[in-house]
């Protein structure tokens, strides 16, 4: 009897042991955390990998969401880079993110004044700043103020997590030299957007176009100048056929957006929302300083291949700015009908600039 009793004694003792194992099987290890939630994400956007919002999205915005993660250790992103048309053109990207294309993407603003006006603000307020940090900077902080400004994203399905600019100023690269506006008078200027209006008060034509079409029609002969910022103008090498450079400083603008599609915006955990928030604000001023050395860079560049610079005096950019119409009240008015508030946008574009240090030629908010 005692030997049965044994037996069942040790049977018993056997069960607890393979259970207790069990269990410790499932308790964490000292040293060994659990495995991070995997979240898929695709950024899209139609221009190629070599361009600068892309190289620095790829090289320090993914990276540095990815470090930023891997701190708690819960979260991971598995990204689908989509670059070059793979799913959408440039001239798409809105629309993509819109219709869920994509979860993400940089958006280039200039394409949509039609449906995201408010983006183009500092095109309507020339001569006031050519410092893109502090442009992107005061353009987010509109875009925080004033609750119309992230409407127009949630119009078309997309969280808007940052404003930017990948240039610091336009300028005129001409086929004959220029030293002044009264030089620049009967010339034909190909230019885009609104800066096609900063031209006629100073007796210049403004030809539209874009800059994939401004080296052929210099080149041609269709027009005797280009509107540009200096970076561009180096790449698509207008030394060649546009060697006289005059340095005007119309200022610069934001052209570029990051956005999240609505839907997978609220599927990611608060943390990863937070992560890239956080990121896109630094990713907006990094964009900003290597548009300002780039433009350095090229400037020495274009000397370097035969390219002569040309700076238009302080007066004369000070009676140009005074010649144009007052394209600031002409924008904000048409919004206004809308019931978009768009002077008192104005007036905090203008306030944070001069609060900045900044010495716009013109107080747009006041003429």
């Amino acid at each position: 009897m005692s030997n049965s009793k044994q037996v069942v004694r040790t049977v018993k003792l056997s069960r607890r042991a393979v259970l207790a194992g069990g269990a410790a099987a499932l308790l964490p290890v000292p040293g060994f955390g659990q495995q991070p939630q995997t979240i898929k994400l695709t950024a899209m956007d139609g221009y190629p990998p070599r361009v600068l919002w892309l190289r620095e999205f790829s090289d320090y915005f993914i990276p540095e969401v990815d470090r930023r993660l891997a701190k708690s250790g819960k979260y991971k992103i598995d990204w689908t880079q989509a670059w070059s048309g793979q799913i959408v053109k440039p001239q798409g990207v809105l629309e993509g993110v819109e219709s869920g294309l994509g979860d993400m993407a940089i958006v280039t603003t200039v394409f949509y004044s039609d449906k995201l006006p408010l983006n183009n603000l500092p095109f309507y307020v020339p001569f006031a700043s050519s410092n893109p940090k502090l442009i992107g900077k005061i353009m987010d902080e509109i875009a925080d103020k004033f609750p119309a400004f992230r409407q127009q994203f949630e119009q078309a399905n997309q969280v808007l997590l940052t404003n930017a600019a990948t240039f610091d100023t336009y300028d005129l690269f001409l086929k004959r030299p220029a030293a002044s506006i009264a030089d620049l008078n009967g010339r034909k200027i190909n230019v885009a957007g609104i800066n096609a209006r900063y031209l006629p008060p100073i007796g210049a034509v403004g030809v539209s176009g874009s800059s994939a079409t401004y080296y052929n029609n210099l080149n041609s002969g269709v027009v005797d100048g280009a509107m540009l910022w200096m970076e561009g103008a180096n790449t698509f090498k207008f030394h060649e056929v546009a060697p006289h450079v005059l340095k005007v400083e119309t200022g610069g603008a934001i052209n570029k957006s990051l956005t999240v599609n609505k839907a997978s915006w609220a599927k990611l955990p608060p943390e990863v929302q937070t992560t890239l928030k956080d990121v896109a604000v630094a990713y907006r001023d990094r964009l900003a300083e290597e548009a300002v050395q780039l433009a350095a860079k090229a400037e020495a560049e274009y000397v370097a291949k035969g390219g002569k610079i040309t700076r238009l005096s302080d007066a004369d950019r000070k009676a140009w700015a005074d010649k144009i119409p007052n394209l600031a009240a002409e924008w904000s008015a048409r919004l206004e009908e809308k019931g978009i508030p768009a002077k008192a946008m104005v007036s905090h574009y203008m306030n944070a600039l001069r609060a900045a240090g900044e010495k716009p030629l013109r107080d747009w908010d006041k003429a």
